[in-house]
């Protein structure tokens, strides 16, 4: 961007410049003025490196009254990321949204501000000190504007470029920003590597000092931009002493989960349900299959007594038959905003296809327990077989039952997740994928982010599907009336395995992150356990061992590596209908519309590998999650403090409320960038393989269930692990 301006004024300061204008009204004549070169039409000037920057951001909103916030994105397309054919992403789907992410991360471009040296000196609010954000002089400030307090947030460079001219700054909440909430982004007094103060691009001094122009373009924007100072100057902060300043409002919880509230609604009404609230089981149970009986599946001696499998018929959402992968939801014509269309087939359905695993404790004593499993990245159902969930069922009594999330599944893929190098090969087209898989579609997504509504609408079927098979586990007529489920009495007799009472979920890896967004709409359960968890993909993505093998197919696509924290924070804005981060808000308190309140126990494991803790720490922040202190051992946190900030101790035990959990397992602290940990066993898998882990679990995952600590006072250690006393 160039601003061309007769030099005295160029070099002037805002004061010299104040005095100019008064000298030239004092003689006459008419004020200088500067012409701004505004760029291509649908981008911000005051952020020329990257079209859509700073984002996110109200200039690229337009009024609309029908929306809950009074605002709609209006993305145009010749201003959207571009892939390696030169096809912009389509913002359609972007545009029916009333406001942006309320875990956005906001990008922009500071020239001078590009190095840790640059940023140290800056001060900028760190991820290893977020208290900072509350610092009187903090440079980096979120404000909101209607109470004029900050939004607790942290800030990094991003680490990934390989040439330092392609360094954004990344500002991330560390607790979620409030749905309809309308925020000002300022950056003031920032430095470059040698302490300088980074003077404000021409651009934003044309508002910050007050230079006039004569292009409409520019001089519209004014009055908007003066609002802010005014919210900024009450703030504390003056505009002297800005870089940058901009806002951006955060869509409403209607627009955020409207769609998965229209389907799960209208799915549990076609089951004569219409009192979602209540924890209650009415109307009929879900059609179901029962396809095969797999009694001592591991022998007389294991720990499973029964394998049971079939499926469910789910209403399906979706504009293909069947829901299959690739297919998404469709909207009434014309329509700007709002849920889909709820039956875009008539009679459209889809099987969900669970299965059940009947521990042999099960056979004698009461009725067990019910709870749903949710798999990791892009596995099956069959995970119900690995051994951790085998011991977990046998040694508390819990009937477990698994179907696949998908949209982000293989189904027919064996009992352990998937590899990278296996992902990677289906990815590349090297080996075959299974026959209902989703990493074909995910090839087509990342070679086109055009295509990723297809991921996250198919991803809302799901829920619906886990919310059928969890309804069938505890309906009395359900799974309970089939012979499958049922066990003999000592009586000669048979009665049905499940306890249903009460519906229960525990899922790891991307059950623990997709599982929290299931907990905030499961209208049968109130309790969840959410294994190595987290919130916010774009967040969590480059921060992921994990994301490496997805990275080779999406960056050569999209390689301009200025433009990837934009990417990430766009689709960021159709995650959140399928992820946690849209719904977290709404996961324990303030539960969402006909849905009861949740309980959730995040179990995290320290340094993983796959799942940053940082981002399960904003999630435990945002839903009011307390720790049980102590979290670490002195010396083993990448923060200044043992305890991550923001998140209060519980008191005493036992506790009643949701909780998060940190287990050692010894693995090396994680980077404090945004790049995955490498260094070191990854203890991803280690806490549920824990047995205190899973009696701290069992406890919670009750009727009226409470946190126990079963790490005895000191912080919980994994897979051996002795902590500071000893070694595995």
């Amino acid at each position: 961007m160039v601003v061309a301006v007769a030099s005295a004024l160029v070099s002037a300061a805002p004061a010299a410049a104040h005095r100019h204008r008064a000298d030239q009204r004092h003689r006459g004549s008419a004020a200088p003025t500067v012409l701004v070169d505004t760029g291509q039409p649908g981008c911000d000037f005051l952020d020329d490196a990257v079209c859509l920057q700073p984002w996110p951001n109200d200039y690229f909103t337009s009024r609309d009254r029908s929306t809950a916030t009074h605002r709609r994105l209006d993305l145009q397309l010749t201003s959207m990321p571009r892939n390696v054919e030169g096809k912009p992403i389509d913002p359609s789907d972007y545009n029916r949204n009333d406001g942006f992410s309320p875990g956005s991360p906001l990008v922009t471009k500071v020239p001078g501000l590009e190095t840790r040296k640059a940023f140290h000196k800056t001060g900028a609010v760190p991820i290893t000190d977020m208290a900072r954000y509350a610092d009187r002089g903090q440079p980096i400030v979120v404000i909101d504007a209607a109470s004029g307090k900050r939004n607790p947030i942290w800030s990094e460079l991003d680490a990934n470029p390989t040439n330092q001219r392609d360094v954004n700054l990344i500002i991330r909440p560390s607790v979620n920003f409030k749905e309809g909430h309308r925020y000002v982004v300022a950056l003031r007094r920032l430095k470059d590597e040698s302490g300088r103060t980074i003077p404000p691009q021409e651009a934003f001094r044309v508002y910050r000092d007050r230079i006039p122009t004569d292009q409409p373009e520019v001089e519209a924007r004014r009055r908007h931009m003066e609002s802010l100072f005014r919210t900024l100057r009450k703030a504390g902060i003056e505009r002297g002493d800005l870089y940058l300043a901009w806002d951006f409002t955060v869509g409403s919880g209607r627009s955020l989960t409207e769609r998965e509230l229209a389907i799960r609604d209208d799915a549990f009404a076609q089951l004569g349900d219409r009192n979602l609230s209540d924890l209650e089981v009415q109307g009929r149970p879900p059609a179901f299959t029962v396809d095969k009986v797999t009694d001592d599946p591991d022998g007389p001696d294991g720990q499973i007594a029964r394998r049971v499998e079939g499926t469910v018929t789910v209403p399906c959402y979706l504009d293909l038959p069947s829901c299959p992968s690739g297919s998404r939801f469709v909207f009434a014509p014309g329509s700007t905003h709002g849920p889909p269309v709820l039956h875009p087939i008539a009679g459209n359905t889809t099987q969900a296809r669970y299965t059940c695993q009947i521990p042999r404790v099960a056979l004698s004593g009461p009725r067990s327990r019910a709870a749903l499993y949710g798999h990791g990245l892009f596995g099956s159902r069959a995970e119900i077989g690995q051994a951790q969930l085998k011991a977990f069922g046998q040694e508390h009594d819990i009937v477990f039952c698994a179907t696949d999330w998908i949209g982000m599944a293989c189904a027919d893929l064996p009992d352990v997740p998937p590899s990278p190098e296996t992902i990677g090969d289906i990815l590349g087209g090297r080996v075959p994928p299974p026959p209902d898989c989703d990493l074909p579609n995910t090839v087509t997504i990342l070679h086109d982010l055009s295509n990723f509504p297809t991921l996250t609408d198919r991803v809302q079927q799901a829920f619906v599907n886990f919310m059928y098979v969890g309804r069938a586990m505890i309906h009395p007529q359900g799974f309970n009336s089939n012979p499958a489920f049922r066990v003999p009495t000592r009586h000669g007799a048979t009665r049905g395995v499940f306890d249903t009472k009460r519906l229960f979920y525990d899922g790891n890896s991307q059950g623990g992150i997709l599982g929290g967004a299931l907990t905030a709409v499961e209208p049968d359960l109130d309790r969840a356990t959410l294994g190595v968890p987290a919130m916010n993909f774009s967040t969590l993505l480059q921060r992921s061992s994990d994301f490496d093998t997805f990275a080779a197919v999406l960056y050569p696509s999209y390689p301009n590596e200025l433009e990837r924290p934009l990417i990430l924070s766009l689709i960021q804005q159709l995650w959140d209908r399928s992820e946690p981060d849209g719904y977290a808000q709404h996961m324990t308190t303030d539960p969402l519309p006909d849905t009861p309140r949740h309980l959730v126990m995040l179990q995290l494991a320290f340094g993983d590998h796959q799942v940053a803790n940082v981002a399960a720490e904003t999630e435990a922040r945002t839903i009011g999650a307390r720790a049980i202190f102590p979290y670490l051992d002195p010396g083993r946190s990448p923060y200044r403090t043992t305890r991550p900030w923001g998140i209060r101790g519980i008191q005493s035990f036992p506790e009643h409320g949701s909780a998060i959990v940190m287990w050692d397992s010894g693995s090396p602290p994680p980077p404090t960038v945004n790049m995955p940990p490498r260094k070191g066993e990854d203890p991803h898998e280690h806490p549920r393989n824990t047995p205190a882990a899973r009696r701290m679990k069992s406890a919670f995952l009750e009727i009226g269930g409470k946190v126990v600590d079963t790490c005895h006072h000191r912080p919980c250690y994994a897979n051996g692990y002795k902590g500071r006393r000893g070694h595995r």
